[in-house]
């Protein structure tokens, strides 16, 4: 089969690799260069301990009292953008406990077998950096804390049991942390993993089995014989026969999806994150600070901040404000952190991308039989993206799949 997936983010390369390990003639289209968005500035963390959905009983309301804050955790910008605010509509008729809770167990089950699958991709010559340091959630607040509770029974039921800390008891398992924070739950299994030695170990390996990799080119048309694409019309005017199209191209698949008739509503929140080389503090495992919603990553010779869930945003430039908010959590989270921390490289933004129930669209189009995708994971693409891709290509191939029938429905791009 061949098959042509457009996208070169950890989703997109990590399709590749399963279908050309399965035996696909893969060509891969990326726009820019693979890896160099949300791929690369994410919070590097494999975050089974925070698969929550974005949309949460009361995110949105709390995101309009916010709207006047410029330095908050949260912002929707307003807009009057084609699509925009009915997204906004759609996820607001999602944030409500039976739906959150919904979409909490579709993360687990998706992601269940993430560190098994990253261990494979090792034995398997993928070279890349990965560490097993868990992840300690941190709390000022004891309100935020007892919210963050209440999901404890279900991430209990799907194998994830979280150590409640206090005091002393925190401090002992993080001695870094400053006395304004109260709480702690710690999840061992989590791992953190640096994004662009990923990117670098899947492109090595894609090369070895003989996937075609392109990048600077994007799509300029889809080529198609009734209800099926039999070409993909590049910007560089090649034309690239496929028996099989994926679209895993981040925040633009919706748009890619429209020319081949689906309706897709995939829209921008934009993150950041700032790297410090070397580190200015020393931890014993990875971080999120709850209360400010930064999450805090230790790996070889630097440390990443990572925070901010900002809608609306028509670009990926850093806004300084947002940039200072994440500096001020460290800054009063890590009692030896100081005022300016020296080697800041310079801060990252960039677009992840979002769908209005906070879950994954995985599978068939079905406006074209053969066309497919592979999108919409919000925070969760480097956490998700192997299981993403075992689930794609076992639709492709048309082989059993380990998720239930339920639960791909639930992921499917028909849903919308």
């Amino acid at each position: 089969m061949k098959v042509v997936v457009v996208g070169g983010g950890v989703v997109g390369l990590t399709s590749a690799y399963e279908l050309a390990s399965a035996g696909c003639e893969v060509t891969l289209l990326e726009a820019g260069k693979c890896g160099a968005g949300a791929s690369h500035g994410n919070a590097a963390k494999v975050a089974l301990a925070e698969s929550t959905p974005v949309p949460g009983p009361g995110v949105l309301l709390q995101g309009i009292r916010w709207m006047l804050r410029p330095d908050s955790p949260l912002s929707i910008k307003p807009s009057v953008a084609p699509g925009y605010l009915s997204f906004l509509l759609r996820m607001a008729r999602h944030c409500n406990a039976r739906d959150f809770e919904a979409g909490l167990d579709v993360h687990l089950r998706l992601g269940e077998d993430a560190n098994a699958l990253f261990d494979d991709y090792q034995r398997q010559g993928i070279d890349f950096e990965m560490h097993a340091r868990g992840v300690l959630l941190a709390f000022e607040t004891t309100a935020r804390f007892d919210e963050h509770r209440q999901t404890l029974p279900a991430f209990a039921s799907a194998g994830y049991i979280g150590e409640e800390l206090h005091g002393d008891d925190l401090l002992a398992a993080e001695p870094a942390l400053s006395d304004r924070i109260r709480h702690g739950i710690y999840f061992p299994s989590d791992r953190q993993i640096e994004p662009d030695s990923l990117t670098r170990g899947l492109l090595g390996k894609l090369s070895e089995l003989g996937v075609k990799v392109c990048e600077g080119v994007s799509v300029r048309s889809f080529v198609r014989t009734g209800d099926t694409v039999t070409a993909v019309v590049t910007t560089d005017a090649e034309v690239i026969a496929a028996d099989a199209v994926v679209v895993a191209a981040g925040v633009p698949t919706g748009a890619l999806a429209s020319e081949l008739g689906g309706r897709l509503p995939i829209y921008s929140g934009k993150g950041y994150s700032i790297d410090y080389s070397p580190a200015p503090i020393e931890l014993r495992t990875s971080l999120t600070l709850e209360d400010t919603r930064v999450a805090v990553t230790p790996l070889n010779g630097m440390l990443r901040l990572a925070g901010t869930m900002e809608f609306g945003s028509r670009n990926d430039d850093v806004n300084d404000i947002r940039v200072e908010a994440i500096r001020q959590a460290a800054r009063q989270s890590f009692r030896d952190w100081g005022e300016n921390p020296t080697r800041e490289r310079a801060p990252w933004a960039g677009s992840r991308p979002m769908t209005p129930d906070g879950l994954p669209v995985i599978g068939g189009l079905g406006t074209a039989k053969n066309a497919y995708i592979n999108s919409g994971h919000s925070m969760l693409g480097l956490t998700l993206a192997p299981a993403s891709a075992k689930v794609l290509t076992d639709i492709m191939l048309d082989r059993s799949s380990s998720l239930s029938t339920d639960l791909l429905a639930r992921i499917s791009p028909q849903r919308f």
